[in-house]
């Protein structure tokens, strides 16, 4: 059965750029950014791994570590970030899980049971499906997951906008329409009474009966 949102993040110990980690206990009490990769010396990841570095500061002023994951060993994951630095003009200060025996990838149903237990002689395209996000909250919990094709790369600026979603609408009831952004209106949710919407929100507009819009909430 797949992972949906809502279920435990599994946890994993595992071997990284930067040391042995139990993959719960580095996320603590913050939150947390997984993403995945078929293959070391990609083109496409590489672009994701740069761009990823140039956003950890982001990342960072929401509470959120971020974490990559490659199906191939530490000591190719060092090689690599040489590789990145060239082509993004961004160093990779997070860590880099190796998976060189696909525990993590089949752990998270990237890859198959039967996939093996090596990573030694597979191709990109073995691991076509490991290619996902997952957005973990504090709790362990899964907020998000995405999975995109090899030849797509991730918009991790939606990722960000995503996070700062699950962040206000887990502080408040509220919900975010499409599209929304930082600063624009909020949808209030349906445990919110009329009543209590005016004393929690103010004014309010209501589109209809079941769809009410205020300023988003800044507290």
């Amino acid at each position: 059965m797949s992972l949906r949102i809502n279920d435990v993040a599994p946890d994993f110990t595992a071997e990284t750029t930067q040391g042995t980690i139990k993959f719960h206990d580095w996320i603590g009490d913050g939150w947390a950014v997984l993403f995945s990769h078929p293959k070391n010396f990609t083109p496409v990841c590489t672009t994701e791994l740069g761009t990823m570095a140039g956003l950890e500061d982001d990342f960072k002023k929401r509470n959120v570590k971020i974490i990559g994951i490659s199906v191939d060993p530490v000591s190719s994951h060092e090689k690599w970030q040489a590789d990145i630095k060239t082509a993004t003009g961004h160093t990779v200060h997070y860590p880099l899980i190796g998976d060189k025996d696909l525990h993590a990838a089949k752990l998270y149903e990237m890859l198959p049971a039967g996939a093996g237990e090596s990573s030694e002689g597979r191709t990109p395209a073995d691991n076509a499906t490991v290619r996902s996000v997952y957005v973990i909250g504090p709790d362990k919990k899964i907020k998000l997951v995405l999975t995109y094709p090899m030849t797509t790369g991730r918009n991790f600026d939606e990722i960000l906008r995503v996070i700062d979603s699950i962040q206000l609408t887990a502080k408040h009831q509220v919900a975010t329409p499409a599209n929304w952004k930082q600063g624009d209106d909020v949808i209030i949710t349906a445990a919110v009474s009329n009543e209590d919407a005016v004393k929690r929100f103010g004014a309010y507009e209501t589109v209809l009966p079941y769809l009410r819009k205020t300023k988003q909430p800044t507290a």
